[in-house]
Protein backbone atom coordinates (compact mmCIF):
# COMPACT_ATOMS: atom_id res chain seq x y z
CA UNK A 1 0.00 0.00 0.00
CA UNK A 2 1.07 3.89 -0.34
CA UNK A 3 3.20 4.88 2.03
CA UNK A 4 1.20 8.52 2.40
CA UNK A 5 0.07 9.47 5.80
CA UNK A 6 -2.26 12.72 5.99
CA UNK A 7 -0.92 15.69 7.92
CA UNK A 8 -2.98 16.80 11.09
CA UNK A 9 -5.67 19.26 11.08
CA UNK A 10 -5.84 22.12 11.56
CA UNK A 11 -2.78 24.07 11.14
CA UNK A 12 -1.39 27.02 10.32
CA UNK A 13 -1.53 27.02 6.04
CA UNK A 14 0.94 28.73 4.08
CA UNK A 15 -1.12 31.59 2.39
CA UNK A 16 -0.95 32.79 6.85
CA UNK A 17 2.31 34.10 6.10
CA UNK A 18 0.78 36.60 3.83
CA UNK A 19 -2.97 37.25 5.93
CA UNK A 20 -2.71 35.75 9.11
CA UNK A 21 -1.86 38.54 11.79
CA UNK A 22 -2.45 42.56 12.56
CA UNK A 23 0.87 43.81 11.06
CA UNK A 24 1.27 46.13 8.55
CA UNK A 25 2.79 43.69 6.35
CA UNK A 26 -0.43 41.57 7.05
CA UNK A 27 -3.02 43.89 6.32
CA UNK A 28 -1.20 45.29 3.34
CA UNK A 29 -2.02 42.27 1.85
CA UNK A 30 -5.27 41.79 3.15
CA UNK A 31 -6.68 45.29 2.95
CA UNK A 32 -5.68 44.92 -1.49
CA UNK A 33 -7.67 41.63 -1.68
CA UNK A 34 -10.72 42.81 -0.19
CA UNK A 35 -11.37 45.09 -3.13
CA UNK A 36 -12.65 42.25 -4.83
CA UNK A 37 -15.19 42.69 -2.36
CA UNK A 38 -14.41 39.48 -0.16
CA UNK A 39 -15.43 38.90 3.40
CA UNK A 40 -12.98 39.25 6.37
CA UNK A 41 -13.70 35.89 7.19
CA UNK A 42 -12.42 34.03 4.22
CA UNK A 43 -9.07 35.14 5.26
CA UNK A 44 -9.39 33.39 8.61
CA UNK A 45 -6.93 30.45 8.25
CA UNK A 46 -8.78 28.36 5.39
CA UNK A 47 -7.27 26.70 1.99
CA UNK A 48 -6.23 29.47 -0.07
CA UNK A 49 -6.52 27.83 -3.74
CA UNK A 50 -4.61 29.30 -6.72
CA UNK A 51 -6.64 28.49 -10.31
CA UNK A 52 -3.67 28.56 -12.57
CA UNK A 53 -5.67 29.49 -15.53
CA UNK A 54 -4.41 29.24 -19.67
CA UNK A 55 -7.09 30.52 -20.98
CA UNK A 56 -6.34 32.43 -24.22
CA UNK A 57 -8.00 33.08 -27.59
CA UNK A 58 -4.81 32.32 -29.17
CA UNK A 59 -4.51 28.74 -27.74
CA UNK A 60 -7.85 27.66 -29.49
CA UNK A 61 -7.61 24.17 -27.21
CA UNK A 62 -7.99 26.01 -23.93
CA UNK A 63 -10.58 29.08 -25.44
CA UNK A 64 -12.86 27.29 -22.95
CA UNK A 65 -11.06 27.44 -19.94
CA UNK A 66 -12.81 30.66 -18.32
CA UNK A 67 -16.11 28.54 -18.36
CA UNK A 68 -14.49 25.79 -16.53
CA UNK A 69 -12.67 27.76 -14.06
CA UNK A 70 -15.90 29.11 -12.55
CA UNK A 71 -16.90 25.50 -12.33
CA UNK A 72 -13.59 24.69 -10.16
CA UNK A 73 -14.28 27.82 -8.05
CA UNK A 74 -17.61 26.49 -7.15
CA UNK A 75 -16.00 23.23 -5.80
CA UNK A 76 -13.80 24.95 -4.01
CA UNK A 77 -16.18 27.59 -2.06
CA UNK A 78 -17.94 24.22 -1.04
CA UNK A 79 -15.47 22.74 0.65
CA UNK A 80 -14.68 26.00 2.90
CA UNK A 81 -11.65 27.04 0.72
CA UNK A 82 -10.91 30.63 -1.03
CA UNK A 83 -10.27 30.30 -4.95
CA UNK A 84 -8.09 33.07 -6.50
CA UNK A 85 -7.42 32.53 -10.68
CA UNK A 86 -4.54 33.72 -12.28
CA UNK A 87 -2.99 33.61 -15.59
CA UNK A 88 -0.02 32.10 -16.65
CA UNK A 89 1.45 32.54 -20.41
CA UNK A 90 -0.08 30.03 -22.32
CA UNK A 91 1.72 28.07 -25.32
CA UNK A 92 -0.75 27.33 -28.00
CA UNK A 93 0.51 25.04 -30.40
CA UNK A 94 -1.74 25.45 -33.15
CA UNK A 95 -0.66 29.43 -33.42
CA UNK A 96 2.48 30.20 -31.76
CA UNK A 97 6.05 29.89 -33.94
CA UNK A 98 8.47 28.90 -34.32
CA UNK A 99 6.86 26.01 -32.20
CA UNK A 100 4.64 26.01 -28.90
CA UNK A 101 7.44 23.45 -27.62
CA UNK A 102 10.37 26.29 -27.52
CA UNK A 103 8.01 28.26 -25.08
CA UNK A 104 7.13 24.92 -22.60
CA UNK A 105 10.15 25.73 -20.23
CA UNK A 106 9.03 29.60 -20.37
CA UNK A 107 5.62 28.86 -19.35
CA UNK A 108 7.16 26.57 -16.50
CA UNK A 109 8.76 28.92 -15.06
CA UNK A 110 5.85 30.87 -14.97
CA UNK A 111 3.92 28.67 -13.13
CA UNK A 112 6.37 28.14 -10.47
CA UNK A 113 7.29 31.30 -9.99
CA UNK A 114 3.64 32.72 -9.46
CA UNK A 115 3.01 29.64 -7.02
CA UNK A 116 6.20 30.39 -5.05
CA UNK A 117 5.67 34.34 -4.64
CA UNK A 118 1.83 34.23 -4.11
CA UNK A 119 -0.37 33.44 -0.96
CA UNK A 120 -1.43 30.13 -2.24
CA UNK A 121 -1.90 26.75 -0.17
CA UNK A 122 -2.74 24.33 -3.31
CA UNK A 123 -3.33 24.80 -7.21
CA UNK A 124 -5.88 23.37 -9.49
CA UNK A 125 -4.32 23.37 -12.79
CA UNK A 126 -6.05 24.65 -15.88
CA UNK A 127 -4.87 22.80 -19.20
CA UNK A 128 -5.46 21.37 -22.73
CA UNK A 129 -3.46 22.20 -24.91
CA UNK A 130 0.26 20.12 -25.93
CA UNK A 131 2.49 21.98 -23.89
CA UNK A 132 0.13 23.58 -21.20
CA UNK A 133 0.27 20.55 -19.82
CA UNK A 134 3.88 19.22 -19.36
CA UNK A 135 4.56 22.89 -18.63
CA UNK A 136 2.11 23.24 -15.57
CA UNK A 137 3.26 19.81 -14.11
CA UNK A 138 6.65 20.62 -14.42
CA UNK A 139 5.99 24.24 -12.64
CA UNK A 140 3.97 23.20 -9.89
CA UNK A 141 6.71 19.71 -9.26
CA UNK A 142 9.69 22.41 -8.53
CA UNK A 143 7.63 24.19 -5.76
CA UNK A 144 5.54 20.89 -4.72
CA UNK A 145 2.25 22.46 -2.95
CA UNK A 146 -0.56 20.15 -3.23
CA UNK A 147 -1.62 19.99 -7.14
CA UNK A 148 -4.24 18.86 -9.33
CA UNK A 149 -4.86 18.79 -12.79
CA UNK A 150 -8.56 19.30 -15.06
CA UNK A 151 -7.96 19.69 -18.96
CA UNK A 152 -10.42 21.15 -21.20
CA UNK A 153 -11.27 18.00 -22.92
CA UNK A 154 -11.39 17.05 -26.50
CA UNK A 155 -13.35 18.44 -29.27
CA UNK A 156 -16.21 16.64 -30.90
CA UNK A 157 -15.77 14.33 -33.82
CA UNK A 158 -15.14 16.18 -37.19
CA UNK A 159 -17.76 15.37 -39.90
CA UNK A 160 -17.39 15.57 -43.20
CA UNK A 161 -19.14 13.84 -46.48
CA UNK A 162 -20.38 11.09 -43.96
CA UNK A 163 -16.81 10.37 -42.41
CA UNK A 164 -15.10 11.42 -39.16
CA UNK A 165 -12.22 12.93 -39.49
CA UNK A 166 -9.72 13.09 -36.93
CA UNK A 167 -7.49 16.34 -35.73
CA UNK A 168 -4.23 16.79 -37.46
CA UNK A 169 -4.25 13.25 -38.92
CA UNK A 170 -6.98 13.96 -40.99
CA UNK A 171 -5.32 16.53 -42.14
CA UNK A 172 -1.87 15.10 -42.55
CA UNK A 173 -3.99 12.45 -44.72
CA UNK A 174 -5.83 15.43 -46.88
CA UNK A 175 -2.93 17.32 -47.53
CA UNK A 176 -0.83 13.92 -48.97
CA UNK A 177 -3.87 13.60 -51.21
CA UNK A 178 -4.01 16.90 -52.65
CA UNK A 179 -0.06 16.69 -53.55
CA UNK A 180 -0.87 13.22 -54.73
CA UNK A 181 -4.43 14.61 -56.85
CA UNK A 182 -6.42 12.20 -55.40
CA UNK A 183 -8.54 15.38 -53.70
CA UNK A 184 -9.07 19.21 -55.15
CA UNK A 185 -8.13 22.58 -53.07
CA UNK A 186 -11.80 22.96 -52.84
CA UNK A 187 -12.38 20.04 -51.15
CA UNK A 188 -9.14 20.80 -48.99
CA UNK A 189 -10.92 23.69 -48.19
CA UNK A 190 -14.59 22.15 -47.48
CA UNK A 191 -12.79 19.56 -45.14
CA UNK A 192 -10.93 22.43 -42.94
CA UNK A 193 -14.89 23.41 -42.01
CA UNK A 194 -15.57 20.30 -40.67
CA UNK A 195 -12.31 19.87 -38.64
CA UNK A 196 -12.85 21.68 -35.61
CA UNK A 197 -16.57 21.92 -34.99
CA UNK A 198 -16.66 22.39 -31.12
CA UNK A 199 -14.34 23.83 -28.51
CA UNK A 200 -11.87 21.81 -27.07
CA UNK A 201 -8.32 20.04 -27.94
CA UNK A 202 -8.00 17.28 -30.65
CA UNK A 203 -10.13 14.89 -30.80
CA UNK A 204 -7.71 12.59 -31.79
CA UNK A 205 -4.98 10.72 -29.34
CA UNK A 206 -2.73 13.81 -30.45
CA UNK A 207 -0.38 14.82 -27.77
CA UNK A 208 -3.11 16.90 -26.13
CA UNK A 209 -5.23 13.74 -25.35
CA UNK A 210 -2.28 11.53 -24.53
CA UNK A 211 -1.06 13.98 -21.96
CA UNK A 212 -4.36 14.31 -20.25
CA UNK A 213 -4.15 10.72 -20.19
CA UNK A 214 -0.70 11.00 -18.49
CA UNK A 215 -1.68 13.47 -15.95
CA UNK A 216 -4.62 10.97 -15.13
CA UNK A 217 -2.25 7.86 -15.30
CA UNK A 218 0.42 9.63 -12.75
CA UNK A 219 -2.51 9.82 -10.64
CA UNK A 220 -2.52 13.58 -11.05
CA UNK A 221 -6.18 13.87 -11.96
CA UNK A 222 -9.06 12.48 -10.98
CA UNK A 223 -10.33 9.37 -12.84
CA UNK A 224 -12.43 9.77 -15.90
CA UNK A 225 -10.90 13.69 -16.56
CA UNK A 226 -8.72 12.44 -19.88
CA UNK A 227 -11.85 11.68 -22.26
CA UNK A 228 -14.83 13.33 -21.42
CA UNK A 229 -15.63 15.94 -24.45
CA UNK A 230 -14.77 19.28 -23.58
CA UNK A 231 -18.54 20.43 -24.56
CA UNK A 232 -20.23 17.87 -22.28
CA UNK A 233 -21.82 18.82 -19.17
CA UNK A 234 -19.81 15.71 -17.42
CA UNK A 235 -16.92 17.43 -18.29
CA UNK A 236 -18.22 20.60 -15.83
CA UNK A 237 -18.72 18.29 -13.36
CA UNK A 238 -15.70 17.00 -13.62
CA UNK A 239 -14.25 20.76 -13.06
CA UNK A 240 -16.56 21.21 -10.37
CA UNK A 241 -15.23 17.85 -8.00
CA UNK A 242 -11.97 18.85 -8.25
CA UNK A 243 -12.33 22.19 -7.07
CA UNK A 244 -13.68 20.10 -3.95
CA UNK A 245 -10.49 17.68 -3.78
CA UNK A 246 -8.21 19.89 -3.99
CA UNK A 247 -9.26 21.65 -0.59
CA UNK A 248 -9.19 18.10 1.11
CA UNK A 249 -5.51 17.47 -0.75
CA UNK A 250 -4.18 20.84 1.08
CA UNK A 251 -5.47 19.84 4.24
CA UNK A 252 -4.00 16.23 3.89
CA UNK A 253 -0.72 17.80 2.76
CA UNK A 254 -0.88 15.42 -0.51
CA UNK A 255 1.69 16.96 -2.70
CA UNK A 256 2.98 16.35 -6.40
CA UNK A 257 6.07 14.20 -4.93
CA UNK A 258 3.64 12.35 -2.81
CA UNK A 259 1.71 11.33 -6.48
CA UNK A 260 4.29 11.10 -8.98
CA UNK A 261 6.61 8.67 -7.78
CA UNK A 262 9.23 6.00 -9.37
CA UNK A 263 5.86 3.79 -9.68
CA UNK A 264 3.49 6.38 -10.66
CA UNK A 265 5.95 7.24 -14.00
CA UNK A 266 6.20 3.31 -14.61
CA UNK A 267 2.23 3.38 -15.19
CA UNK A 268 2.39 6.26 -17.23
CA UNK A 269 4.67 4.81 -19.62
CA UNK A 270 2.95 1.51 -20.02
CA UNK A 271 -0.96 3.31 -20.48
CA UNK A 272 0.96 5.52 -23.03
CA UNK A 273 1.38 2.35 -25.09
CA UNK A 274 -1.79 1.05 -24.30
CA UNK A 275 -3.39 4.23 -25.43
CA UNK A 276 -0.99 4.68 -28.50
CA UNK A 277 0.32 7.56 -27.24
CA UNK A 278 2.22 10.81 -28.39
CA UNK A 279 6.16 10.27 -28.74
CA UNK A 280 5.90 13.65 -27.07
CA UNK A 281 5.01 12.31 -24.29
CA UNK A 282 8.58 10.98 -23.59
CA UNK A 283 10.07 14.54 -23.29
CA UNK A 284 7.76 15.53 -21.51
CA UNK A 285 7.31 13.00 -18.74
CA UNK A 286 11.55 13.01 -18.57
CA UNK A 287 11.34 16.64 -18.12
CA UNK A 288 8.84 16.19 -15.38
CA UNK A 289 10.77 13.74 -13.72
CA UNK A 290 13.80 16.12 -13.80
CA UNK A 291 11.94 18.54 -11.75
CA UNK A 292 11.07 15.58 -8.72
CA UNK A 293 14.40 14.47 -9.06
CA UNK A 294 12.33 10.49 -9.65
CA UNK A 295 15.24 8.88 -12.10
CA UNK A 296 13.94 8.42 -15.53
CA UNK A 297 15.49 7.60 -18.42
CA UNK A 298 15.15 6.30 -22.35
CA UNK A 299 15.54 2.94 -21.34
CA UNK A 300 12.76 2.95 -18.75
CA UNK A 301 10.46 4.01 -21.72
CA UNK A 302 11.78 1.10 -23.77
CA UNK A 303 11.68 -1.52 -21.14
CA UNK A 304 8.40 -0.52 -19.69
CA UNK A 305 6.66 0.01 -23.16
CA UNK A 306 8.16 -2.82 -25.51
CA UNK A 307 5.80 -5.65 -24.57
CA UNK A 308 2.26 -3.32 -23.95
CA UNK A 309 0.14 -3.92 -26.83
CA UNK A 310 -2.01 -0.90 -28.13
CA UNK A 311 -5.40 -1.66 -27.34
CA UNK A 312 -6.90 1.77 -28.06
CA UNK A 313 -8.11 1.99 -31.42
CA UNK A 314 -7.89 5.53 -31.92
CA UNK A 315 -6.21 7.74 -34.86
CA UNK A 316 -3.18 7.77 -35.45
CA UNK A 317 -2.78 4.33 -34.82
CA UNK A 318 -6.41 3.10 -34.74
CA UNK A 319 -10.34 4.33 -36.61
CA UNK A 320 -11.92 6.32 -33.55
CA UNK A 321 -11.90 8.99 -31.96
CA UNK A 322 -11.85 10.34 -28.17
CA UNK A 323 -15.64 10.67 -27.95
CA UNK A 324 -15.93 6.73 -28.94
CA UNK A 325 -12.86 6.52 -26.23
CA UNK A 326 -15.15 8.19 -23.98
CA UNK A 327 -18.15 6.38 -24.21
CA UNK A 328 -16.38 3.50 -23.89
CA UNK A 329 -15.39 3.73 -20.85
CA UNK A 330 -12.08 6.21 -21.70
CA UNK A 331 -8.88 5.46 -19.56
CA UNK A 332 -10.02 3.87 -16.56
CA UNK A 333 -10.59 0.72 -18.78
CA UNK A 334 -7.29 0.86 -19.93
CA UNK A 335 -5.90 1.14 -16.90
CA UNK A 336 -8.10 -1.29 -15.38
CA UNK A 337 -7.04 -3.86 -17.94
CA UNK A 338 -3.74 -3.33 -17.27
CA UNK A 339 -3.24 -3.80 -13.75
CA UNK A 340 -5.16 -7.04 -14.59
CA UNK A 341 -2.38 -8.34 -16.49
CA UNK A 342 -0.22 -7.52 -14.02
CA UNK A 343 1.32 -4.11 -15.73
CA UNK A 344 0.34 -1.54 -13.18
CA UNK A 345 1.76 -0.48 -9.88
CA UNK A 346 -1.76 -1.01 -8.24
CA UNK A 347 -1.17 0.56 -5.23
CA UNK A 348 0.10 3.96 -6.68
CA UNK A 349 -1.55 6.88 -4.58
CA UNK A 350 -3.40 9.10 -6.82
CA UNK A 351 -4.60 12.93 -5.64
CA UNK A 352 -8.17 11.56 -5.52
CA UNK A 353 -6.14 9.82 -1.87
CA UNK A 354 -7.26 6.46 -3.49
CA UNK A 355 -4.93 3.80 -5.18
CA UNK A 356 -4.73 3.79 -8.87
CA UNK A 357 -6.38 0.09 -8.30
CA UNK A 358 -9.17 1.55 -6.14
CA UNK A 359 -10.40 4.06 -8.75
CA UNK A 360 -11.02 1.33 -11.30
CA UNK A 361 -11.60 -1.76 -9.76
CA UNK A 362 -15.33 -1.46 -10.67
CA UNK A 363 -15.22 0.12 -13.87
CA UNK A 364 -16.85 -2.04 -17.51
CA UNK A 365 -15.43 -1.54 -21.09
CA UNK A 366 -18.38 -0.73 -23.50
CA UNK A 367 -17.33 -1.32 -26.48
CA UNK A 368 -14.65 -3.75 -27.06
CA UNK A 369 -13.96 -2.16 -30.53
CA UNK A 370 -12.53 1.12 -29.54
CA UNK A 371 -10.83 -0.24 -26.13
CA UNK A 372 -9.79 -3.75 -27.71
CA UNK A 373 -9.22 -7.02 -25.65
CA UNK A 374 -4.95 -7.63 -25.69
CA UNK A 375 -5.77 -10.60 -28.23
CA UNK A 376 -7.03 -8.35 -30.45
CA UNK A 377 -4.65 -4.92 -29.97
CA UNK A 378 -3.40 -2.84 -32.73
CA UNK A 379 0.09 -4.12 -32.09
CA UNK A 380 1.66 -6.79 -29.31
CA UNK A 381 4.72 -4.42 -29.24
CA UNK A 382 3.30 -0.69 -28.40
CA UNK A 383 4.80 2.20 -26.56
CA UNK A 384 8.06 3.85 -27.38
CA UNK A 385 10.79 2.04 -29.41
CA UNK A 386 14.09 3.56 -28.33
CA UNK A 387 16.90 3.10 -30.74
CA UNK A 388 20.42 3.69 -30.41
CA UNK A 389 23.81 3.34 -32.69
CA UNK A 390 26.11 5.42 -34.06
CA UNK A 391 23.71 7.73 -35.60
CA UNK A 392 22.09 8.42 -32.16
CA UNK A 393 24.22 7.37 -28.97
CA UNK A 394 22.12 9.00 -26.88
CA UNK A 395 19.02 7.48 -28.40
CA UNK A 396 16.19 8.63 -30.58
CA UNK A 397 12.31 7.56 -30.70
CA UNK A 398 10.03 5.77 -32.97
CA UNK A 399 6.26 5.25 -32.38
CA UNK A 400 5.65 1.41 -33.72
CA UNK A 401 2.00 1.26 -33.69
CA UNK A 402 2.01 4.22 -35.97
CA UNK A 403 4.55 2.90 -38.27
CA UNK A 404 4.52 0.45 -40.70
CA UNK A 405 5.66 -3.03 -40.30
CA UNK A 406 7.94 -3.32 -43.85
CA UNK A 407 9.68 -0.42 -42.31
CA UNK A 408 10.84 -1.83 -38.94
CA UNK A 409 13.97 -3.33 -40.49
CA UNK A 410 15.48 -1.33 -43.56
CA UNK A 411 18.24 -0.41 -45.07
CA UNK A 412 18.05 2.59 -47.44
CA UNK A 413 20.22 4.98 -49.10
CA UNK A 414 19.78 8.79 -47.47
CA UNK A 415 18.74 11.50 -48.67
CA UNK A 416 19.85 14.68 -46.19
CA UNK A 417 18.00 18.10 -45.85
CA UNK A 418 20.20 20.13 -44.25
CA UNK A 419 17.44 22.11 -42.33
CA UNK A 420 13.30 22.33 -42.89
CA UNK A 421 14.44 25.13 -45.43
CA UNK A 422 16.16 22.92 -47.61
CA UNK A 423 13.50 20.19 -46.86
CA UNK A 424 11.28 22.59 -48.08
CA UNK A 425 13.04 23.90 -51.28
CA UNK A 426 13.77 20.39 -52.59
CA UNK A 427 10.51 17.93 -51.78
CA UNK A 428 8.79 18.93 -54.57
CA UNK A 429 11.58 19.10 -57.18
CA UNK A 430 10.63 16.01 -59.43
CA UNK A 431 14.36 15.64 -59.99
CA UNK A 432 15.09 15.07 -56.72
CA UNK A 433 16.90 11.83 -56.73
CA UNK A 434 14.48 9.78 -54.48
CA UNK A 435 12.55 6.46 -54.39
CA UNK A 436 10.79 4.78 -51.84
CA UNK A 437 13.75 2.85 -50.60
CA UNK A 438 15.47 5.70 -49.64
CA UNK A 439 15.73 7.05 -45.93
CA UNK A 440 14.84 10.89 -45.62
CA UNK A 441 16.78 12.71 -43.04
CA UNK A 442 16.27 15.77 -41.66
CA UNK A 443 19.21 18.06 -39.55
CA UNK A 444 19.02 21.20 -37.59
CA UNK A 445 15.47 20.43 -36.04
CA UNK A 446 16.59 19.93 -32.48
CA UNK A 447 16.46 21.65 -29.51
CA UNK A 448 18.88 24.15 -30.56
CA UNK A 449 18.71 23.92 -34.16
CA UNK A 450 14.97 24.83 -34.98
CA UNK A 451 14.93 26.52 -32.02
CA UNK A 452 12.28 24.38 -29.66
CA UNK A 453 12.56 21.28 -31.63
CA UNK A 454 9.64 21.64 -33.87
CA UNK A 455 6.76 19.21 -35.26
CA UNK A 456 8.31 18.90 -38.38
CA UNK A 457 9.96 15.11 -38.28
CA UNK A 458 6.79 13.60 -40.52
CA UNK A 459 8.01 14.91 -43.19
CA UNK A 460 5.61 14.77 -46.12
CA UNK A 461 6.60 12.51 -48.80
CA UNK A 462 7.72 13.55 -52.11
CA UNK A 463 5.14 13.94 -54.87
CA UNK A 464 6.90 12.00 -57.37
CA UNK A 465 6.78 9.16 -54.75
CA UNK A 466 3.06 9.45 -53.46
CA UNK A 467 1.78 9.17 -57.12
CA UNK A 468 3.32 5.42 -56.87
CA UNK A 469 0.35 4.76 -54.61
CA UNK A 470 3.39 4.92 -51.71
CA UNK A 471 2.09 6.04 -48.02
CA UNK A 472 5.53 5.46 -45.78
CA UNK A 473 9.15 5.43 -45.89
CA UNK A 474 11.43 6.19 -43.17
CA UNK A 475 12.32 9.56 -41.87
CA UNK A 476 15.03 10.33 -39.36
CA UNK A 477 15.56 13.54 -37.99
CA UNK A 478 16.49 15.22 -34.64
CA UNK A 479 12.48 17.01 -34.68
CA UNK A 480 9.77 15.86 -33.24
CA UNK A 481 6.26 15.25 -34.50
CA UNK A 482 2.69 15.60 -33.65
CA UNK A 483 1.00 12.88 -32.15
CA UNK A 484 -1.68 13.02 -34.53
CA UNK A 485 0.65 11.88 -37.47
CA UNK A 486 1.90 8.89 -38.20
CA UNK A 487 4.69 6.83 -40.41
CA UNK A 488 7.74 5.03 -39.74
CA UNK A 489 9.46 8.34 -38.03
CA UNK A 490 12.63 8.52 -36.44
CA UNK A 491 12.61 10.92 -34.08
CA UNK A 492 14.62 12.79 -31.05
CA UNK A 493 17.72 11.92 -32.69
CA UNK A 494 20.03 12.74 -29.71
CA UNK A 495 22.56 14.43 -29.66
CA UNK A 496 20.99 17.01 -32.40
CA UNK A 497 22.92 17.74 -35.20
CA UNK A 498 23.04 21.52 -34.13
CA UNK A 499 24.83 20.13 -31.16
CA UNK A 500 27.02 18.56 -32.89
CA UNK A 501 25.85 14.80 -32.79
CA UNK A 502 26.52 12.09 -35.55
CA UNK A 503 23.06 13.06 -37.43
CA UNK A 504 24.90 16.62 -38.50
CA UNK A 505 27.81 14.98 -40.83
CA UNK A 506 25.16 12.37 -42.87
CA UNK A 507 25.74 12.84 -46.39
CA UNK A 508 23.49 11.94 -49.18
CA UNK A 509 24.48 8.53 -50.47
CA UNK A 510 25.58 7.47 -47.18
CA UNK A 511 23.29 3.58 -46.09
CA UNK A 512 21.25 3.78 -42.93
CA UNK A 513 19.82 0.65 -41.50
CA UNK A 514 17.13 0.79 -38.92
CA UNK A 515 16.23 -2.35 -37.25
CA UNK A 516 13.74 -1.69 -34.50
CA UNK A 517 13.47 -5.36 -33.28
CA UNK A 518 16.84 -5.10 -31.91
CA UNK A 519 16.83 -1.65 -31.29
CA UNK A 520 19.77 -0.35 -33.40
CA UNK A 521 20.08 2.56 -35.62
CA UNK A 522 23.32 2.70 -37.80
CA UNK A 523 25.12 4.78 -39.55
CA UNK A 524 27.19 2.36 -42.31
CA UNK A 525 30.34 4.98 -42.39
CA UNK A 526 33.39 3.99 -41.16
CA UNK A 527 34.35 4.92 -37.52
CA UNK A 528 37.28 6.77 -39.01
CA UNK A 529 35.42 8.38 -41.50
CA UNK A 530 32.81 9.55 -39.05
CA UNK A 531 35.31 10.65 -36.85
CA UNK A 532 37.25 12.73 -39.64
CA UNK A 533 33.52 14.72 -40.59
CA UNK A 534 32.46 15.45 -37.09
CA UNK A 535 36.32 16.62 -36.67
CA UNK A 536 35.72 19.18 -39.90
CA UNK A 537 31.73 19.92 -38.89
CA UNK A 538 30.21 23.62 -37.95
CA UNK A 539 27.41 24.61 -37.32
CA UNK A 540 24.82 26.19 -39.97
CA UNK A 541 22.45 27.29 -36.90
CA UNK A 542 22.35 30.84 -35.94
CA UNK A 543 23.15 31.65 -32.51
CA UNK A 544 20.50 33.87 -31.12
CA UNK A 545 22.11 37.26 -29.58
CA UNK A 546 19.43 38.31 -27.03
CA UNK A 547 16.04 37.55 -25.54
CA UNK A 548 14.56 34.02 -24.80
CA UNK A 549 15.65 32.56 -27.61
CA UNK A 550 19.20 33.20 -26.83
CA UNK A 551 18.75 31.77 -22.89
CA UNK A 552 16.99 28.51 -24.58
CA UNK A 553 19.67 28.23 -26.94
CA UNK A 554 22.13 28.35 -24.30
CA UNK A 555 20.59 26.28 -21.07
CA UNK A 556 18.23 24.14 -23.12
CA UNK A 557 19.28 20.23 -22.93
CA UNK A 558 18.91 17.18 -25.06
CA UNK A 559 16.15 15.63 -26.07
CA UNK A 560 16.96 12.74 -24.22
CA UNK A 561 17.09 14.26 -20.68
CA UNK A 562 13.60 15.84 -21.57
CA UNK A 563 14.49 19.53 -22.99
CA UNK A 564 14.11 21.20 -19.97
CA UNK A 565 16.35 24.37 -19.12
CA UNK A 566 19.92 22.90 -17.24
CA UNK A 567 19.23 25.39 -13.99
CA UNK A 568 15.38 24.25 -13.81
CA UNK A 569 16.36 20.92 -12.87
CA UNK A 570 15.28 19.69 -9.63
CA UNK A 571 12.63 21.87 -7.38
CA UNK A 572 13.47 24.94 -5.30
CA UNK A 573 10.69 24.63 -2.93
CA UNK A 574 8.03 26.42 -1.41
CA UNK A 575 9.24 28.58 1.22
CA UNK A 576 7.84 31.73 1.67
CA UNK A 577 9.76 34.97 0.46
CA UNK A 578 10.90 37.57 1.65
CA UNK A 579 8.18 40.52 2.25
CA UNK A 580 7.97 43.08 -0.20
CA UNK A 581 7.96 45.78 1.91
Amino acid sequence: MSSFKPAAWPRTLRSQGWFGGTSKDNIYHRSWMKNQGLPADLFDGRPVIGICNTWSQLTPCNAHLRDLAERVKHGIYEAGGLPLEFPVFSPGESTLRPTAMMFRNLCAMDVEEALRGTPLDGVVLMVGCDKTTPALLMGASSVDIPAIVVTGGPMLNGKWRGQDIGSGTSLWQLSEDRKAGKISTEDFLDAEMAMSRSPGSCNTMGTASSMASMAEALGMALSGNAAIPAVDSRRRVMAHLTGRRIVQMVKDDLKPSDVMTKDAFENAIRVNGAIGGSTNAVIHLLAIAGRLGVDLTLDDWDRLGRDIPTIVNLQPSGKYLMEEFFYAGGLPVVIKALAESGQIHKDAITVSGETMWDQVAEVRNWNDDVILPFEKALTQHGGIAVVKGNLAPNGAVLKPSAASEHLMTHRGRAVVFEDIDDYKAKINDESLDIDENCIMVLKNCGPKGYPGMAEVGNMGLPPKVLRKGITDMVRISDARMSGTAYGTVVLHTSPEAAAGGPLAIVQNGDMIELDVPNRRLHLDVPDDEIASRLAAWETIVPVPASGYASLYYSHVIGADKGADFDFLIGGRGKEIPKDSH
